[in-house]
């Protein structure tokens, strides 16, 4: 019977001595299987050479522990362990006992000293450029506000715009509102539905088995809608989700949550009777409870519908402005549009949102009030209330209009008509127009009305000079494939044609370090969560500023070598030792 080959038969293993041989064909089965092996004496060779006891510690010269033999791996992770993280042995055991410098504060001086050159590189990257300061701020984990400071938009020395975060300011005191905050939240009644909603999804999502009756509850109500005919079915519709939890520095999350609780109103109250029904701490029972008499009263429901309204109108533009490069001219239509529908909104909506209101209350069965009966506030309590004051006007002036014209109030404040009117006469310089209408006269009042220091009179004269040498050149190619402002900066770099037209470069890199965007601002405060925790709450100021420079400018930190840090830790005060 003929012996079965294996697969190891048709090849070979060449060695250096034989690379260059060739394998006669008519060689046996068994010689070839007895020479394709490898030899076993080369593996105990190998074995007998390697030491555990001569380890390399540091990580960068260590072998690999692939490269280390099959059978001695365990045990050189074994050895690893046991003698601990790798430490410069060598210097700190000839350093004196009062000069090893590994105390907490020598490491925030260390900190401090590359937050100090990260500073100074930005500082010598801006130079004599045009730049906008943005600040912002948040609350922290040990519920300190700080002041994000950044600096941005301004244009580096190959025309791209670049964003710098520069540090936080512990700040005891706001006195101005911050954007984050919706203008809204100023009505006293919008502002305790925030606060109530975030109950309410803590309440419901404070464990996993909560979350799970949320979710068997709200299948359970879409399959009966499915039933009666009251929900569409189809690909991607009524998929069972989870109550969204808002964010500070995600403006589009309100939204999203307001309309996951809209999504899951029955079932977030089917959860709610749950744990008052079934729950064993008084504690939990008295929250469901308070959460359960909140969600179920009509004042609750309308403010619902009407801030799920109004965001949804502003939604579009909080998007945009969260952007990491936003073109300044789409922002303002943008603000625009935004007007005109929250206006529409306060002229013709009311109708529209009272009846939506009532139909979700008939439904879920909230009783709604008699509008035309005497609104009686605060439980009873009418010391300050106006006689005959009715339920309806109670929520469509005190509330609806309130809410409204706040928010109209606070995009007035911020896009008022002189910064309208600049950012007009700064959208001439936008390519898409210059290729309709070239506006000279406009560039040349933006100048003149807005930055009259940073141009001299007879330099007014030579910009229009060097705009009407500059209208020939877009029928140039690469000009037409220009999108916005930000384009044609880098075209001019690009082309070295800012040498030709330095004032028209001039007025560009002006109009481009308008301020647009706070995303910059809103993702320090991410970064801030990440590095002051709950177990690191007790980071003082300088410390935290220092940690969140390096951490958000990583890229500029990476160039500075470690020589030049030691350095400069040398020079900041007269040390113990040498180094």
């Amino acid at each position: 019977m003929k012996k079965i080959q294996k697969i190891d038969t048709f090849f070979k293993r060449k060695n250096s001595e034989d690379s260059s041989s060739q394998v006669n064909p008519s060689t046996s089965v068994d010689q070839l299987n007895s020479e394709s092996r490898p030899e076993k004496s080369q593996r105990i060779e190998i074995n007998e050479k390697f030491d555990i006891q001569a380890l390399e510690r540091d990580p960068g010269l260590r072998l690999p522990i692939w490269m280390c033999p099959v059978d001695k791996r365990d045990e050189v992770r074994r050895a690893y362990i046991k003698v601990g993280p790798y430490q410069l042995t060598k210097v700190l055991d000839k350093a004196p006992r009062n000069a090893t410098y590994t105390s907490p504060t020598i490491q925030k001086q260390i900190l401090q000293v590359l937050a100090t050159k990260v500073k100074s590189a930005i500082r010598e990257e801006i130079g004599d450029a045009k730049f906008c300061i943005i600040v912002d701020e948040a609350r922290d984990e040990s519920k300190r506000e700080q002041m994000s400071i950044v600096l941005r938009l301004f244009v580096d020395r190959d025309g791209f715009i670049q964003e710098r975060f520069f540090g936080v300011v512990h700040v005891k005191d706001t006195i101005a509102s911050t954007l984050k905050e919706a203008s809204s939240k100023e009505v006293i009644p919008v502002h305790h539905f925030f606060t109530k909603l975030n109950s309410i999804i803590n309440v419901v999502g404070a464990s996993c088995k909560r979350n799970d009756q949320l979710k068997a509850a709200h299948a359970s109500n879409i399959a009966h809608l499915l039933n009666i005919d009251e929900l569409e079915s189809g690909k991607g519709l009524n998929q069972i989700g989870f109550l969204q939890r808002p964010g500070d520095t995600r403006w589009s999350s309100h939204l999203k949550s307001i309309s996951s609780l809209m999504r899951m109103f029955s079932a977030t109250c089917e959860v709610l009777l749950n744990i008052i029904e079934d729950e064993t701490t008084p504690t939990h029972r008295g929250d469901a409870d308070a959460a359960y008499e909140v969600m179920t009263s009509f004042e609750f429901v309308f403010i619902m519908h009407l801030m799920r309204k109004v965001l949804e109108i502003s939604n579009m533009l909080c998007q945009a402005l969260q952007l990491q490069s936003q073109d300044i001219l789409n922002a303002m239509h943008l603000v625009a549009s935004t007007k005109l529908l929250i206006q529409k909104l306060r002229d013709s909506g009311w109708d529209e949102l009272i009846s939506s209101v009532k139909s979700f209350c008939e439904n879920v069965n909230i009783t709604v009030p008699d509008f035309d009966a005497k609104y009686i506030a605060r439980r009873g309590r009418t010391r300050n209330q106006q006689d005959e004051l009715t339920v309806g006007h109670h929520y469509k002036v005190d509330i609806f209009n309130a809410v409204i014209d706040s928010q109209l109030q606070e995009l007035n404040n911020r896009f008022d008509d002189k910064a309208m009117e600049l950012i007009i006469l700064s959208s001439s310089l936008d390519p898409k127009e210059m290729r309709i209408s070239f506006r000279i006269d406009d560039i040349c009042k933006l100048v003149e009305k807005f930055y009259p220091q940073d141009f001299a009179n007879y330099e007014i004269l030579q910009l229009r000079m060097q705009l009407e040498h500059f209208e020939h050149g877009q029928q140039l190619p690469d000009f037409r494939a220009l999108e916005s402002i930000s384009d044609l900066c880098q075209w001019l770099v690009k082309t070295r044609k800012l040498d030709i037209y330095p004032l028209v470069f001039r007025i560009v890199t002006l109009i481009l370090t308008l301020p647009v965007s706070t995303a910059t601002t809103e993702r320090s405060f991410s970064a801030m969560k990440i590095v002051k925790t709950t177990l690191r709450n007790k980071m003082d100021d300088q410390f935290l500023n220092d940690c969140l420079l390096v951490y958000i400018e990583k890229q500029i930190a990476k160039q500075f070598s470690i020589d030049s840090i030691i350095d400069d830790f040398r020079d900041m005060q007269e040390r113990r030792s040498k180094f």
